[in-house]
């Protein structure tokens, strides 16, 4: 049986069996039941920072799975990564590697997550961050957008039993820079266009869209308008509401909320809001030549501040510019409403009933901060950060993901090298838990690679943002950005630590 023929057995499966296997596990019945006990614990007393403490601990290494070292993939039998002892890996989906639908692997691999999962199977979907807009759809008519344009989703399966990659495939393409998203308590991923661009500056249609994503088959390309047209980042879903979190890649930008007509069903439209803080302002902002201020959080440092939450209404989510401009028009709604920023919003996660924020540039040092939305309680609180891109920070951590053993893993997308995957405690411990290693030049760590599609990296990838860390039980899955995109699941001793 070919390649070809296993991965339409794949997709027979997943047709007719999805519904039954188990959205991404942090929308899992026992982690909600859970979650309730975990979030009074935990948001009253953010990360243990309590007793006056300016800052968290940051470690050269983790506090308990140990130093980092080079570990050889048990794919390609190359030294890749660098992760604590007892900690495998598979590498997967390389750019330019061809997919199991015939169909070379898209770059750029950025935000990804679990979307469906049983005891045999899981199923990702991995964001493509492609932005050009004469390139083309690597994908045909029935799931694609924009004709002209090459972002967009692939979809893999991957067996835990087998400790094996099983089937990939195209699922949404012609978008422009999809970045981030989400997954969603009904079994799909939510991917968001980081771009105003659109007809003025040579696209098809308008970009700047949230599209939803299927576990199965492909994804009926028709953005989702009421979620509002910017420079989306990232979203996460509140499942006891169906509210979607959304952040935006700006600054200023939004922390914005969509509530839907209908639960689980966002192409039924909804009403999108701006957060705003109930607090006094300390920045300002010029828009059609009357000045605005409004609260940027950006300028706080101090753990533990805990601000008040409400909402603002955005009348019109499909405005993409300022009028006169080309950028700006929903922010600038909220912001003319008193609405509160967030320094490039990017990263954003449920877990345990809190909504986890990632500010890629704020804090003194410009190098991050990650907040903390109750949406019970309506209260935003600033956890951590970074005072530097060193050991003693994170170099502007950027996608970010709730473990099972209840803490924070935040993917660097900064100038350090190597970029790493760091690991934030409920205690306030900063920690890497692995590094790249994948220095392709000659004489580098791994030396120049040739992959089965015939294409040769000789670069120095060491550089290279982390994004679309997500776990899943036993694995986490993350994706190496830049040249090359490689996608990875690593397992090993997560009980002795608090990943």
């Amino acid at each position: 049986m070919s390649q070809f023929d296993d991965h339409i057995d794949v997709m027979r499966d997943l047709a007719k069996g999805v519904d039954d296997m188990d959205p991404h596990w942090t929308y899992g019945r026992r982690n909600f039941l859970r979650s309730g006990v975990a979030t009074a614990a935990m948001v009253g007393m953010p990360f243990g920072m309590m007793g006056g403490k300016a800052h968290a601990t940051r470690l050269p290494y983790s506090p308990d799975y140990g130093p980092l070292m080079p570990v050889n993939d048990e794919v390609t039998g190359l030294p890749l990564l660098q992760l604590p002892e007892g900690f495998k890996y598979w590498s997967y989906g390389w750019t330019g590697d061809t997919m199991s639908d015939g169909i070379a692997t898209p770059g750029a691999h950025d935000g990804m997550a679990v979307v469906a999962a049983d005891a045999n199977r899981i199923v990702l979907v991995r964001n493509h961050e492609q932005s050009s807009m004469t390139a083309g759809s690597y994908l045909g008519a029935k799931g694609t957008y924009d004709p002209k344009c090459n972002g967009g989703t692939s979809t893999l399966v991957f067996s835990p039993s087998q400790k094996k990659w099983l089937s990939s495939w195209a699922s949404l393409s012609g978008l422009v820079r999809p970045c981030a998203g989400g997954p969603t308590p009904w079994n799909t991923w939510l991917s968001c266009e980081e771009t105003s661009n659109g007809v003025h500056n040579g696209a098809t249609y308008q970009h700047g869209y949230v599209f939803e994503v299927p576990a199965a088959g492909i994804a009926n390309p028709v953005p989702l308008k009421d979620m509002g047209c910017f420079s989306h980042e990232a979203a996460a879903v509140d499942p006891v509401t169906g509210i979607v979190y959304e952040t935006e890649d700006s600054t200023p930008s939004g922390l914005y909320r969509f509530i839907p007509n209908v639960r689980g069903q966002l192409a039924k439209g909804g009403r999108l809001q701006m957060m705003r803080l109930k607090t006094a302002t300390n920045a300002s902002i010029t828009l059609s030549g009357t000045s605005y201020n409004y609260f940027n959080t950006a300028l706080v440092n101090t753990l533990g501040t805990t601000w008040d939450v409400e909402w603002v209404d955005i009348e019109n989510p499909d405005k993409p510019f300022v009028t006169g401009t080309t950028y700006g028009g929903v922010r600038a709604q909220g912001l003319m409403q008193g609405a509160s920023s967030i320094a490039r919003g990017e990263g954003i996660w449920y877990g345990n009933g809190v909504i986890y924020v990632c500010s890629t540039s704020g804090g003194s040092a410009g190098n991050g901060q990650i907040f903390a939305y109750d949406p019970r309680k309506e209260t935003f609180t600033l956890l951590f950060v970074s005072l530097s891109d060193g050991i003693d920070g994170v170099d502007s951590p950027d996608n970010i993901a709730w473990s099972p053993r209840g803490s924070l893993i935040l993917c660097e997308d900064g100038n350090a090298s190597p970029q790493q995957l760091r690991g934030l405690t409920l205690d306030g411990t900063i920690f890497p838990f692995c590094a790249t290693n994948m220095d392709f030049r000659a004489g580098g760590a791994v030396g120049p690679v040739t992959r089965p599609s015939g294409r040769t990296f000789s670069n120095d990838a060491r550089g290279n943002e982390w994004a679309g860390a997500t776990f899943h039980n036993e694995w986490l899955f993350a994706n190496a950005y830049g040249s090359p995109g490689v996608t990875f699941a690593i397992t090993g001793p997560w009980d002795n630590g608090a990943l």
